[in-house]
């Protein structure tokens, strides 16, 4: 398993217990979905690359966590496993004491796994 990025580690620590708690679930289950990606911070927010290119990232709004899948066309193809779920075009918002499920995060990882590798 990866190593703890630094950066990282700096910004989970900067939040509420909740949203740290649940961010480094996440984290975790990436991690775990795709164990050859990079972590590093990218555009302000926590994220990995794949390939040495954007995959996902995460981040703690004031009143929600976010999940920034950064595909609108893999949210599209998983618009059924989605729908109890606050989306946008490439973004899945949930609360710290409701994280998303493992076996969802690890879907969508995948599928943008899959998205780059088809490029």
């Amino acid at each position: 398993m990866p190593s703890t990025t630094p950066e990282v580690d700096e910004f989970l620590a900067k939040l509420p217990d909740d949203q740290r708690a649940a961010l480094k679930k996440l984290r975790e289950t990436i991690r775990l979905a795709a164990p050859e990606a990079e972590e590093r911070v990218g555009y302000g927010v926590p994220a990995f690359y794949y390939k040495k290119r954007p995959l996902v990232s995460y981040a703690a709004g004031k009143n929600h966590c976010a999940f920034y899948v950064q595909s609108p066309a893999v949210m599209e193809a998983h618009q059924v496993e989605l729908a109890d779920y606050d989306t946008a075009k490439g973004t899945v918002r949930f609360q710290a004491d409701s994280p998303l499920p493992a076996s969802l995060v690890e879907t969508l990882v995948k599928a943008r796994m899959a998205e780059t590798d088809a490029v």
